[in-house]
């Protein structure tokens, strides 16, 4: 009797596991446009960082924060790829500043048309609204940053 309680418990751990297993990954490509936007803000912001480690301007820095906080959103939403914010594509330190700005620009541009596919959860469209807020203010402060380079 007592293999028996042991095979039955073991078959319910196993069970259990499985399902688990199985939701997290049926859960993981639900939203991969986000997992996409993930590494474009990833670089973004990396583009956006003084490769001397110079001081920010103001419209650079709001825009870092801008991502900062898109990116905040959509980790807050469980969809997150476990990645460092340092995980993102290198940046040529040499590359000229103005070009480092219209490629973050292209690069949240990119983000924003991810972070707009249509979504099938009424409950995500507010989280939608909010991550291209974000998005948005960041692409404008970069623009403006863009202005002031030029």
């Amino acid at each position: 009797m007592k293999t028996v309680v042991k095979i039955s418990l073991l078959a319910a751990v196993f069970s259990f596991l499985v399902a688990l297993g199985t939701s997290n990954m049926l859960a993981a490509p639900r939203h991969p446009h986000y997992l996409h936007a993930l590494s474009d803000l990833r670089f973004a912001r990396a583009l956006l960082q003084r490769p001397d480690g110079g001081a920010l301007r103001h419209e650079e820095s709001e825009a870092i924060r801008n991502i900062d906080d898109a990116i905040g959103e959509i980790k807050r939403a469980s969809i997150d790829d476990g990645k460092n914010i340092e995980d993102h594509e290198p940046v040529d330190p040499h590359w000229p500043w103005a070009g480092r700005l219209h490629k973050a620009r292209e690069v949240i541009h990119r983000a924003i048309g991810d972070c707009s596919k249509e979504e099938d959860d009424p409950a995500t469209r507010g989280l939608q609204m909010r991550i291209l807020e974000h998005l948005h203010h960041a692409e404008a402060h970069v623009d403006e940053a863009i202005a002031i380079a030029h």
